[in-house]
């Protein structure tokens, strides 16, 4: 198995915690060599090399890392939202797979512009939804491939924090990220419903999105306090959305909700032959047997999903290996660009939704 050069655009948060921590494992297997890493801050750049692939190059600027460095066969955008459509559109242009951090894009314009620069380069692009990788979730999806929920009608994307605002980075500028906790968190639950029922059709969605808390000076907010005049996302959304297939999905996002039934990154799913849920490293299934009503709750072991030899991978090191086999060995990804393309759809649509007052329909 070969080795592939690799580089990383972007050297924040959501590299060093799960981008750059996985590919240093790749790389120690021999699957991966990190060649380069680029941020507009250049010291953040500088230290990830330092951390994970001394003697890597470091730049300022993408696009001379591009221009420079053409054994680079993959890329990962792990910038601000803002900036994932233009630059993984360049990366596809100069000849690399690209493995963009999620959400796709700010808006559905962007995400078209990134799905058609793969198809016209013939390079792979796929998103980071790791949380597909998950046992509970990989456990429903198979489920719902086998028929056991029947066909499934109507279905709930959890994304609730009661109080857990990203007070670090850019996560509350909206000119950065194009929104809040509904791009943010909200993007992962609406995929992985989307992906257990393997609907990609919607047909209408309603939305309402609040800045409910963005001058209270009490927080409890597990992150510390917010700056109010930095706060310009909404603190919560929510969405209500309609398939073509006539099934409903109701999406809620939060990041400070006064709740306590708060859950994330997980899914409701309601079939006309069973029902399923999950939270965090559990998964129920739930119906009707010998005329009474059962859950099953089955043994997932200790997480991650199983590959060879019975060992188990976590989710972003299990997402890298998909990523990296296919530009390997030909394998089929499991995020595709399309899949990830609808979700910005919708996600876009509760958006203009909470802004117009109005239904958004899809053509």
């Amino acid at each position: 198995m070969r080795t592939v050069k690799t580089a990383v655009i972007g050297c924040g948060g959501i590299a060093n915690s799960k981008h750059m921590p996985a590919l240093k494992r790749l790389a120690d297997k021999g699957r991966v060599e990190i060649v380069a890493f680029c941020d507009i801050i250049v010291e953040r750049a500088e230290k990830a090399a330092a951390d994970f692939a001394p003697g890597a190059a470091v730049y300022e600027d993408y696009k001379k890392m591009l221009e420079e460095h053409p054994e680079i066969e993959a890329v990962h955008v792990c910038t601000p939202n803002r900036s994932h459509s233009f630059i993984t559109v360049d990366a596809l242009h100069a000849g690399k797979h690209v493995l963009c951090e999620k959400p796709m894009a700010i808006n559905s314009e962007e995400a078209k512009k990134m799905v058609d620069a793969a198809k016209e380069t013939g390079k792979i692009l796929t998103i980071g939804y790791q949380n597909r990788q998950r046992a509970e979730v990989q456990y429903i999806k198979k489920a719902c491939e086998a028929g056991e929920l029947g066909e499934v009608y109507y279905a709930k994307a959890h994304a609730v924090r009661r109080r857990g605002v990203p007070t670090w980075g850019v996560f509350v500028n909206e000119y950065e990220q194009g929104g809040g906790p509904l791009i943010d968190i909200g993007t992962h639950a609406l995929d992985i419903t989307l992906w257990t029922m393997d609907n990609y059709k919607p047909r209408m969605v309603v939305g309402t999105a609040y800045k409910k808390f963005r001058n209270q000076t009490e927080t409890a907010n597990v992150y510390g306090d917010w700056n109010p005049e930095e706060f310009t996302v909404e603190d919560s959304a929510f969405g209500f959305i309609t398939m073509e297939n006539g099934a409903t999905i109701v999406l809620e996002a939060s990041w400070a909700l006064n709740t306590l039934d708060v859950l994330e990154a997980a899914t409701t799913l309601c079939g006309d032959k069973a029902g399923a849920d999950m939270d965090y490293g559990h998964a129920r299934i739930n119906g009707v047997k010998h005329n009474k009503m059962y859950v099953e709750s089955p043994d997932l072991g200790t997480g991650g999903v199983d590959f060879f030899k019975g060992k188990s991978l976590s989710p972003s090191d299990a997402e890298q290996k998909i990523f990296y086999d296919a530009i390997t060995e030909g394998t089929p990804l499991c995020v595709l660009p399309e899949q990830a393309y609808v979700v910005t759809q919708i996600l876009e649509a509760i958006y203009k939704s909470a802004e117009t007052g109005k239904p958004v329909y899809f053509d």
